[in-house]
Parts: C-alpha cells; structure tokens; sequence
C-alpha cells in the first residue's frame, strides 16, 4: 500500500505540476492584491477538484461505454505523459498557456485548466483508480492522495512570490526539467507494464 501510496503522487505530482502552476500564477496575479490572489487561487483549486473528482468518479465508466479497455488508455496516456515530460524537459509548459482570455476568469483558464488539470492529469487518475483492481478504500485513498497534491499547489500558489524570490527562476526550471525527467520515466513504465499484461494475456501458459 505504501509503494502504491508514493507512486501515485509521484505521478499526480508531476502530471498536476505545481511548480509550473506557482510560475504561471505569479505571472497572472502580480498586479491584484493579496485578497484577491487568494481568491483567484481558492477558485482555481476547487474547479480543478471537481474536474478531476468527476474524472475519478465517471472516467472508467465512460471508457466502458465507449467500449475502451483501460489497458488502451494506459498505451495511450503513457506516450502522452512521455511527450508531456519532453515538454517540461526542454521548458515549453510554464509558458504555453502564460495569459489569460479576456473576459474570463483567469481561475478557471489558464489557472485550473489547462496549467493544474490538463488530459495528462486526468488520464492518470483514471489509471490510477482502476475499478477491477482497487477496492473502494484503495480507491479513497488515491482521491486522498490527490486532494494533498491539489492543496499542496494551494499553498505554494499563496506563497507564489516568496518561493520565487527564494529558489529564483532559474531554480523554478531546474525543478521543472527534474519533475519532466520523473514523468518521462514513470511513462516508460505505464507502456511496459500495458505491454507485460498483453503479453501474459496473449501467450500460451506453459
């Protein structure tokens, strides 16, 4: 339960991205004052919990509507983490979504979506909480796991402008590029690991 317990927020960690988050939100709040950064902030994280507690909650059950076997997703959501990491690798998501639409609450985009709850984080979750071999506890504790991530990302959201004159921009990057490195690997992992059961399904047993 522990290695389960410390993978999935390795892998919530690094999909939700909360330094690229801290980066972008001191960018799109430097001229409001601290309320209402704190609003914009609190606004941000509840829409990203409904989005990705509905994707826990409905995501395998539209798969399997859709007839879609979460072995396929997991295929298919490693290349994209993979890519996703060779983004944060080479530096191209902190400033992908670095202004807001006019007319709309920054909170909602880019904040929420895309910069804290983009495809790659939604997929994993739905990986993460497979209903064929997690029980309802397990299951909990992954949300739990998840909601900790999101209310970390709160935090280091009200503490944007400290963190970054602490650690620099430079230091935000360094960061970025390690938490790219971790995803690229634990994607490598997802393929292999879809790749094995195919294989265990597939071949003659001895």
């Amino acid at each position: 339960m522990l290695n389960k317990i410390i993978h999935d927020a390795l892998m919530i960690w690094v999909t939700i991205e909360p330094i690229g988050t801290v980066v972008l939100f001191a960018a799109l709040t430097s001229g409001l004052s601290p309320t209402e950064r704190r609003k914009t902030a609190t606004r941000a994280i509840i829409y990203s919990a409904i989005v990705l507690l509905s994707a826990i909650l409905v995501g395998q059950i539209i798969l399997t509507a859709m007839h879609i076997q979460l072995i396929s997703l997991q295929i298919a959501g490693g290349i994209i983490l993979f890519l996703f990491g060779l983004q944060m690798i080479f530096g191209q998501t902190a400033t992908a979504f670095s202004q807001s639409e006019a007319g709309h609450d920054m909170a909602v985009f880019p904040l929420a979506i895309p910069s804290i709850v983009g495809p790659e984080s939604i997929m994993v979750v739905i990986l993460l909480i497979d209903n064929y071999l997690y029980s309802i506890t397990t299951q909990a504790i992954t949300a739990g796991v998840m909601l900790s991530v999101l209310a970390v990302t709160y935090v280091l959201m009200l503490l944007a402008e400290h963190l970054l004159r602490l650690i620099g921009k430079n230091g935000a990057a360094i960061l970025e590029r390690i938490m790219g490195i971790i995803l690229a690997t634990l994607s490598v992992d997802l393929i292999v690991d879809a790749f094995v059961s195919i294989a265990q399904w597939t071949l003659p047993k001895p």
